[in-house]
């Protein structure tokens, strides 16, 4: 449980952009330009987060890298795969990558 709150600690910025057009913040993970936003593209860009948190690049968020520096250690691989699980609730239609609505909706529980 611990983990999930960190993780979606780390996906708060997603709800700052919701405000801003959604074209234009799915542009942000869109990397190769298709207009939709695939697995692989939502960790790699999430997991930008992860990183400039890890400030001894060990790989591991460790409870003073943590915001509020609380709670259990993180590792990249546990991050990630609560990231995967974020974005299988996030694609709503189950069509394997997410449209830009999808991705500025509140995640559900």
């Amino acid at each position: 449980m611990r983990r999930l709150v960190i993780a979606m600690a780390l996906l708060m910025p997603l709800a700052a952009f919701a405000q801003d057009s959604r074209a234009d913040y799915l542009k942000q993970f869109d990397t190769n330009g298709d207009g939709k936003v695939s697995e692989a593209e939502y960790v790699a860009y999430m997991s930008q987060g992860f990183e400039r948190m890890d400030t001894n690049h060990d790989g591991v968020l460790e409870t003073n890298e943590l915001p509020g520096g609380r709670g259990m250690p993180i590792t990249l691989k546990e991050y990630q795969d609560n990231l995967r699980h974020q974005f299988h609730k996030l694609d709503r239609h189950h069509h394997g990558y997410l449209n830009a609505q999808e991705l500025t909706a509140p995640p559900q529980g």
